[in-house]
C-alpha cells in the first residue's frame, strides 16, 4: 500500500493522521482494533506476503483478519468489541470506496455509532475519478451513517472529555 510508485493517496499525510490518533487513543487506554486483509494464493494481499504486512508505523492493537470488504463478515469483530464494552468505532484505513465504506455502512447497520476520520482514509485514482475526488466523495455519502470528522477534531473532544 505504500510501494514507491504505488502509493496511496497522499500516503505521508495517512500514515501521519493514523499513527497520531492511534497513539493518542493508547494513551487514552481507547482499544485498537487493526483490520488486515488477506487474499487468496498468487494475490497481491496474500498472507506473509510484503504487501500484506501492516505497515510498521502502525503495529499494535488487537489484529482481525478477514477476507471480504467487510471487516464483520465471517471474523471476531463484533464479538471482540462486545467483550471490551465498546459502542464507538472510529474508522480509519484503505481503501475508501471498499473497505472502509464497507465497514462503515455495517457498523451503522449493527448498531455501533461510527465517526469516520475524513483525513485518515484513502484510496488510488481509479481509471474514472481521481483518489482525492473518490475520498471527498465517501466524507459526503457517508454522513448518512457515521459522523465525519477531522483526526485533530476528534483528540480535541477525547482530551477535553478526559479533562
Amino acid at each position: 500500500m505504500f510501494n514507491e510508485g504505488e502509493q496511496v493517496h497522499n500516503a505521508n499525510a495517512l500514515l501521519q493522521a493514523i499513527t497520531t490518533l492511534k497513539a493518542k487513543a493508547e494513551s487514552m487506554n481507547i482499544p485498537v482494533f487493526l483490520i488486515q486483509h488477506e487474499a487468496l494464493e498468487g494475490k497481491p494481499l496474500e498472507r506473509g506476503t510484503t504487501g500484506w504486512e501492516i505497515h510498521p508505523r502502525v503495529i499494535g492493537g488487537t489484529v482481525i483478519h478477514k477476507m471480504t470488504p467487510d471487516s464483520f463478515h465471517q471474523t471476531d469483530l463484533h464479538e471482540q468489541l462486545q467483550t471490551r464494552g465498546v459502542e464507538e468505532l472510529f474508522l480509519t484505513g484503505i481503501q475508501s470506496e471498499v473497505c472502509v465504506d464497507t465497514t462503515c455502512r455495517r457498523a451503522f447497520s449493527m448498531g455501533y455509532k461510527v465517526t469516520l476520520v475524513s483525513d485518515a482514509h484513502s484510496t488510488w485514482d481509479s481509471g474514472v475519478l481521481k483518489a482525492e475526488d473518490i475520498i471527498r466523495h465517501h466524507n459526503g455519502v457517508l454522513r448518512w451513517f457515521a459522523d465525519v470528522t477531522r483526526s485533530k477534531d476528534i483528540i480535541e473532544k477525547w482530551e477535553s472529555e478526559r479533562s
